[in-house]
């Protein structure tokens, strides 16, 4: 699929990259219970490689930047991005094992999930914003919570000094360094992270007020995606449009996050104004959770187009 005439714009992501281990099952087992369940099936996976193959099926060019270690899950994983067309030239090779992570999959869809980091660990800053500065065009860099953050700063650093516009998916929720923060255009969490990282907790309050308190905290531009309710956009003038999902009948929402992370960086990318590239995020997320797995529920190329085809006609022109 192409997008517009002319070189397609750039994608990279500095993040992770696993093999996910997904086990279905009618309900995930208690402490010291076993459960039988229903079927098994391995995929590719890691936040930032989910976001990386999301965001290649609309046809821009991506680029990826990370590490994997010396065995099999590696070789894997770079036959996958070679499938897919993602450039994996700025992924380096360590020692060990690389990431994994065992799904849970209950039956209305609910997920849990352990990461096992291994060479995710390892990717340094200096290979990362090597990586960026290196790049012939680069017009958004992703980054997740699932590398050390110094690095994903380096990168955004090294983004920031191209004019390139940087997106942070601070998931798995922690604290946000100052430094990754200072270097940070965009910052999409989900409504669970967002109760973390806004000091809300448990209660997840993503009213109006909380929103635009936290977006002016951070001082970054923030979209909180909020699962079958859609997505919250916080504009420059502190006003919050939300954006309703398409209702749908949810088989496994694994990977939805990362769909919509990576759609609304081709958004960015495209040069779709801001509720353009959200509208994106939230078809494409919405689209996902009706198939199972992680990057195989992912939208095809045919869909993006559709999709992106939808944004445009409701008048989110470039």
């Amino acid at each position: 699929m192409g997008v517009e005439s002319g070189p397609p714009p750039t994608v990279m992501v500095v993040g992770s990259m696993n093999i996910d281990l997904i086990a279905y099952a009618r309900r995930a087992p208690g402490p010291g219970e076993t459960v039988i369940g229903e079927r098994f099936q391995s995929g590719f996976g890691g936040k930032g490689a989910n976001q990386a193959a999301m965001a290649r099926r609309f046809g821009v060019e991506v680029a990826f930047i990370g590490a994997l270690g010396d065995d099999l899950y590696a070789s894997m994983t770079l036959d996958n991005f070679a499938r897919l067309g993602v450039d994996a030239s700025g992924v380096m090779r360590v020692a060990g094992s690389s990431g994994v992570a065992p799904i849970w999959v209950e039956e209305d869809g609910t997920n849990r999930i352990i990461v096992v980091s291994g060479a995710n660990d390892l990717v340094t800053p200096a290979h990362a914003a090597a990586a960026v500065a290196a790049a012939g065009r680069v017009d958004v860099v992703v980054g997740q919570f699932e590398i050390p953050q110094m690095t994903t700063a380096a990168a955004f650093e090294a983004a920031r000094a191209r004019s390139a516009i940087t997106v942070l998916n601070p998931a798995p929720a922690a604290p946000i360094a100052p430094a990754l923060l200072a270097v940070t255009d965009w910052l999409i969490p989900n409504e669970v992270e967002f109760g973390i990282l806004s000091g809300s907790g448990g209660t997840s309050d993503t009213s109006d007020g909380a929103l635009r308190a936290f977006a002016a905290r951070t001082g970054a531009r923030l979209v909180v995606t909020l699962g079958a309710r859609g997505a919250a956009l916080v504009g420059r003038d502190g006003a919050v449009t939300r954006v309703p999902a398409v209702p749908v009948a949810a088989v496994d929402t694994t990977g939805a996050g990362d769909a919509f992370v990576g759609a609304f960086a081709v958004g960015l990318a495209l040069g779709l104004p801001e509720l353009g590239a959200v509208r994106l995020g939230t078809l494409s997320a919405s689209d996902s959770v009706t198939r199972p797995g992680t990057q195989a529920s992912f939208p095809n190329p045919a869909r993006c187009a559709a999709f992106l085809a939808e944004v445009l006609g409701e008048g989110e022109r470039p």
